[in-house]
Formats: structure tokens, sequence, C-alpha cells
């Protein structure tokens, strides 16, 4: 195949190394073969470069391509009827009896062909790579059946041949219990979870297991369970944790290694300390506090004291976080956790890529993946700033030659 160079110029590069803005003014970008080759001053371009066909950025800034890293973006229907009711007075449990909830959820998803939950996701894909997404994280879980669960999987992995987006995909069999097994979840453990997965990863359908460790889903002891199995298989673990209490799931994750715990609102200074220690990224959901109306926010400053990285994402979901704008979340991370903007697009760039196992995205550098998000922007604290508005002039994945 033929060489693909460009040369990105005339821009400011916000490279989010080690997390920082690193900023560079006026730089020069080379890449080659989908690839950073060189990032820099553009008056200290090396030669070889001078001749790669080039991109004039405009003056605007150039970031690494956002990254969301935590969605339920596959799933059928959706749960705005019970937003209404819940907005005129009804509880939790009048919604439930009235057919939602996960429930709901759960019952379009299993009616859905694999064919229906890809055409319901791009609208939702598109959304986001209008804000200069280039990698999505879907988890399964609204399937709760062995093979809604491959669905949803499939679906996924379906989506990276409809659009120019790169799927990470992770098996959440471990979500919540169906009403087939209302009280028995250990036997929905044995039965369809442990199942499901074997037989999603004998498909090649799953990158990493993640669970739902909460009073209203599964212990510590059944996530272990399943955790013993991604162990064996060779698979990487996240965990949903201390959203709505703190049952440990913190330090059940980081036993495990896992990549990136969620949530973690009502996680403890042990349980922040663990993850230090394992290297796990803490992932800030800001959207389902928001819809929940929740008043504990997660912990930052101990997250910053013990050195734990942030990474931050919408959750998009039906229920909980009905959100499909990164930017958005950023905002959210910022105005209502107190995060600073610098740290809202580290959590949305280099630290999402750690919560994904991707080495090679998240910050501008030699070697990294030539996917750039280029803003009508002067410098990065925009991007967090304004509501409801977006400043993409152009996302550019691989090279634009």
């Amino acid at each position: 195949m033929p060489r693909t160079t460009s040369l990105l110029i005339n821009g400011t590069a916000a490279t989010m190394a080690s997390g920082h803005y690193g900023l560079i003014a006026d730089a020069a970008i080379a890449c080659e073969d989908g690839r950073i080759a060189w990032i820099g001053p553009r008056m200290d371009c090396p030669k070889a470069y001078a001749s790669f066909p080039t991109h004039d950025l405009g003056g605007r800034l150039v970031t690494p391509a956002l990254i969301d890293c935590h969605t339920h973006l596959v799933h059928g229907s959706n749960r705005a009827n019970e937003f209404e009711m819940r907005l005129k007075g009804a509880t939790y449990e009048e919604v439930a009896r009235a057919g939602g909830g996960i429930v709901s959820t759960v019952t379009a998803t299993r009616k859905a062909s694999v064919d229906d939950l890809v055409a319901a996701a791009l609208p939702r894909v598109d959304a986001a790579i209008a804000e200069g997404v280039s990698v999505l994280e879907i988890k399964s879980g609204y399937g709760l059946d062995i093979e809604t669960e491959l669905n949803m999987l499939r679906a996924a992995r379906r989506i990276p041949k409809k659009r120019h987006v790169k799927v990470v995909t992770s098996f959440l069999g471990a979500h919540a219990i169906p009403a087939e097994y209302k009280g028995k979840a250990d036997a929905y453990i044995d039965d369809v979870c442990i199942p499901a997965l074997r037989a999603a990863h004998a498909e090649k359908l799953v990158d990493a297991v993640d669970g739902f460790c909460e009073g209203i889903a599964f212990s510590t002891a059944q996530i272990a369970r399943v955790f013993d199995v991604a162990k064996e298989l060779g698979l990487p673990v996240k965990l949903h944790a201390e959203q709505l209490s703190n049952l440990h799931g913190a330090e059940l994750a980081a036993r495990y290694g896992a990549i990136s715990a969620e949530h973690l609102e009502y996680v403890d200074e042990a349980g922040v300390a663990a993850l230090a220690k394992a290297g796990t990224v803490a992932t800030i959901l800001p959207g389902a506090f928001y819809t929940l109306r929740e008043k504990q926010a997660p912990p930052i400053d101990l997250f910053r004291k013990h050195g734990v990285a942030m990474a931050v994402s919408t959750d998009m979901n039906p229920g909980s976080s009905p959100l499909s704008s990164l930017l958005l979340a950023m905002n959210m991370a910022c105005t209502l956790f107190r995060m600073t903007p610098e740290e809202a697009l580290a959590g949305a760039t280099v630290h999402a890529a750690r919560a994904l196992r991707l080495t090679d995205h998240g910050t501008l550098a030699a070697g990294k993946v030539a996917n750039f998000a280029v803003w009508n922007a002067s410098h990065p604290a925009e991007l967090a700033y304004r509501i409801g508005f977006n400043p993409l002039h152009e996302r550019i994945i691989g090279t634009v030659a």
C-alpha cells in the first residue's frame, strides 16, 4: 500500500501529556500511515516532513480526539415515559409496577434484532462523533439472557463498519437480576451470566468484563465469581462501584487489578487508596448524578490526594443518564464536582484511554494514533466552559491526505 502522509500546521496543540494541557503554540504535527510521526513547534519541524501535504488548522485548537469510555449505547426503546412519570410525582416503585425501570429496557432489547439494535444506536453514535469522539466503549447488560447479551455485543461490533469510530466492548451480564430470577441472584450468575460470558469470549465479542456491585444488583462475592472467570479467560475487568452505597466494591476491583472503577460517589479513603495502589482509573459519571438528583458527589479531593487518574464519561443509557454529550459531561464534572477544565479534558482523552487500555490513544505524541479534534477555540478550557454549545470544527481520523 502507498504511504499516507500529512502535516498539520498553524494551530495550538493541547498534547494532554501526563494529564496536563501541554500546550504548543503554532504547532506542527506530522502524520504518517495513521500515526503521529512528530509533533512540536512549527519552526522546529524536521526537514523530512516539510514535503508532506499540509492541512492548515487556521489558528484553531487541536486536541486528541475525545474518548467516551463508559456507555450503555446499545439498547432497545427509551424510557421517556417514566421520566415524565417521575416528574409528576410517581415513586420508583410505582414506575416499576407500571413496567418501567430496567425491566422495560430489558423487554425492549430482548425483542430487538441485531439490525434493530444497530439502527437504534447509530443516531447516538452520530451525536458522539459530532463532538469529536473517536472511541466509544459500549456495554451489554440489557439482555440478561444469553442470546440477547450476545446480540448487544454483536451490534456493538457492527458499529465501526457503519461509522468511522473505534468501539471497545464490555460484557456487563452482571448488571441486574432479571424478573425470572428474582431472589435468585446466584442462580442467575451460574445459569446466565457466566455461560454468556464464555460464549461471548468464544465469539470474540468481549474486550473487558464489567459488573454492578450494589445492594440493588450484586454483592462483592457474586461479582468476584464473574471476575474469576474473566481472569481465567485473560480479560481485564472494571466495575460499577459505590454509586449508591459503600459495599467496598472499589477494593474488590483493586484486588483484581481493574482497569477502571465507575461512579464511586460513596467510596471511602481506604477504597481510594486501594485504587491508587492498583493503578485503577476512577471514571467520573456526572450524568447519572444529575439525572437521579443525587446529593453525594464522588470524592474528587481524595482522588487528587492519592493520585488516582480520573476519566470522565457520559454513562449514556436510557434510564439514569440519557446523556449523549461528552462535552456536557465535562462541563458537569466541573460544575457539579469541581473538577478543573484541565482535569475534565484529561478525563475525556488520556485517562479515558487508560480506562480502556488504549495505550496508543489519548495524547498527541510521536507513535500515537493520529486521531484529532480541531476546535473553534483558542484555549482548551473553552471546551468545558460553554453549556449546550459544540465548538468542533472538524474531526480528523488517521491522515487527511
